[in-house]
Formats: C-alpha cells, sequence, structure tokens
C-alpha cells in the first residue's frame, strides 16, 4: 500500500492520458458494439446463399472502418464534430443535428465507462507493460459485455483475441506463472462445458452458450486458474441477483433468457482489481 501511496503522485499524468484515450477508445468500441453482430450476419447469410446457388444478399464493404457512421433514422452521415466523445452527445443534447431523433444515451455511457476505468486501470497498474496489458483486457470485456446485451452472442473474433493475449502476457509471469494461465485457460473452458451438458442432460434445455466458455477460459488465461473459483462465485451471485431483480421488477418473463457474459466480465474485472483480497475473504468463509 505505502509503494502505491508514493507512487500515485507520478502516475497522475498517465492516468489522465490514459483517461482520455479511454474516452477516444470508447467511442470505438460503440462501433464495435454496432456493427460485429451485423458483420457476423451478413457473412452467414452470404454463406447460405453461396451454399445454395444463391445471390449473395450483402457484396457492399461492412466493415469496422467503413462506410461512416450515420444516422440510421436519416442516413446524415456524423462529422468530427458530432463525434467527440461525450461532449457531443451533449452539445447535441442526444439528438440528430437533422432530423431531432434521439440518439441513445448508451454511446456516452460507454464512452464514459471505457474512460474511467482505463484511467483507474494505469492508476492501479502503471503505465508499463502490465497496465497495457490491463486496458485491452478492459476494452475488450467492455465488447463482449454490450453485445452479449444486445444479441446474447459471445464473438470469436473477441474471446480468442483475449484468450491468446491472456497466455502471451503471461509469457514472462506478469500477472501469474505461464503453467498457471494455460491451467487457468482449460479448466476454464472445462468447468463451463461441464455445467452446460449436466444442465442439458437434466433440464433438456441449454442453460449458457459456447461463447461463456471461451470467455471464462480466456479470464483464466488472464488471471490463472486460482482465480477461477472466485470469478464464478462473483458472476453466479451478481447474475442470481440481477436476475432475480428483473424478474420481479421488470416483471421479465422466467423462459426469456439472461445473458451470463456480462457477469463474468464484471467478475473479471473486480478479480482483476481486488483477486487476492476477495481470494481470501472466500477462503476463509468457507473454511
Amino acid at each position: 500500500m505505502e509503494t502505491l501511496l508514493f507512487a500515485a503522485p507520478g502516475l497522475l499524468g498517465p492516468t489522465l492520458v490514459a483517461g482520455l484515450l479511454g474516452l477516444l477508445i470508447g467511442s470505438f468500441l460503440n462501433v464495435v458494439i454496432h456493427r460485429i453482430p451485423k458483420m457476423m450476419q451478413r457473412e452467414s447469410d452470404n454463406y447460405v446463399a453461396h451454399e445454395s446457388g444463391k445471390e449473395l444478399p450483402h457484396t457492399d464493404r461492412y466493415n469496422l472502418m467503413v462506410p461512416r457512421s450515420a444516422c440510421p433514422h436519416c442516413g446524415h452521415q456524423i462529422t468530427a464534430l458530432e463525434n467527440i466523445p461525450v461532449i457531443s452527445w451533449l452539445a447535441l443534447r442526444g439528438k440528430c443535428r437533422k432530423c431531432k431523433a434521439p440518439i441513445s444515451a448508451r454511446y456516452p455511457a460507454v464512452e464514459l465507462l471505457t474512460g474511467v476505468l482505463s484511467a483507474a486501470l494505469v492508476w492501479k497498474f502503471g503505465s508499463g507493460a502490465a497496465g497495457m496489458a490491463t486496458l485491452l483486457f478492459a476494452w475488450l470485456l467492455i465488447a463482449m459485455t454490450f453485445i452479449d446485451v444486445d444479441t446474447q452472442l459471445l464473438p470469436d473474433d473477441l474471446t480468442f483475441p483475449l484468450l491468446w493475449a491472456g497466455l502471451l502476457i503471461n509469457l514472462n509471469g506478469t500477472f501469474v506463472p505461464l503453467h498457471d494461465a494455460v491451467i487457468g485457460a482449460v479448466a476454464g473452458y472445462l468447468v463451463l462445458w461441464a455445467v452446460y451438458w449436466l444442465f442439458k442432460l437434466a433440464t433438456g434445455k441449454e442453460g449458457m452458450g459456447y461463447g461463456d466458455f471461451k470467455l471464462l477460459a480466456a479470464l483464466g488465461a488472464w488471471l490463472g486458474w486460482a482465480m477461477l473459483p472466485t470469478i464464478i462465485l462473483l458472476s453466479s451471485v451478481v447474475g442470481a441477483l440481477v436476475g432475480i431483480s428483473l424478474i420481479v421488477f421488470a416483471k421479465r418473463g422466467r423462459d426469456k433468457p439472461i445473458p451470463f457474459g456480462p457477469y463474468l466480465a464484471a467478475a473479471g474485472m473486480i478479480a482483476l482489481f481486488y483477486g487476492d483480497q476477495l481470494g481470501g475473504i472466500f477462503q476463509g468463509v468457507f473454511s
């Protein structure tokens, strides 16, 4: 703790830079969250059409860079001044400049979340390799969280890079020894895989998707196998509380699936910040 306190003033500059960078990255993550599911659907549509010998339904370029972002209501292309994180949304009062259609408050919320988390991570882990790695960790988790909320999908294009990045960053034991990271990746996948099949055999229903297995494997690769019980317990408790609240207060149907990825992502972030302390608390409780 003393080391952190003495180092904190020197981290003020990098922390502010990380916060500003996080705001910019958050703006890009909004594009990722919106477009990756559409890119997956377009690819699927083209594959089905190709296999059926039909004309491809999507031949235009559509990726994270093109076409330019535009209002979904009137097609007005977003200018650079209209795309300044948070500030533009406030200046436009949450409405399209041309047609006055509402712009979701989630856009600035994602930008703020990314900025605050980026600043907090650099403040805690510094601006070296470990700190920069945690930024990638957070950014990918934020994107996956909102994609899963929207579509109940955790794309391989995000889970696999997170998994491989975790193994690479731990080659020199940045967060955990490499063998702990490898075992964490394998155990993380197999634990939820086993839960999935046990639930399916018992009920005939699918309780979660394969993306959840891959996400927990990625968290295991970053934080090691010893952190998996803490992550699973945190995500399960939070998921259960949110699920019950949605059923009771929001009148959400019990048969309507609730994505588990956001709870895994939140648990992974909490474990990154406070994993050692939480592990000690849980160990004391259960012993």
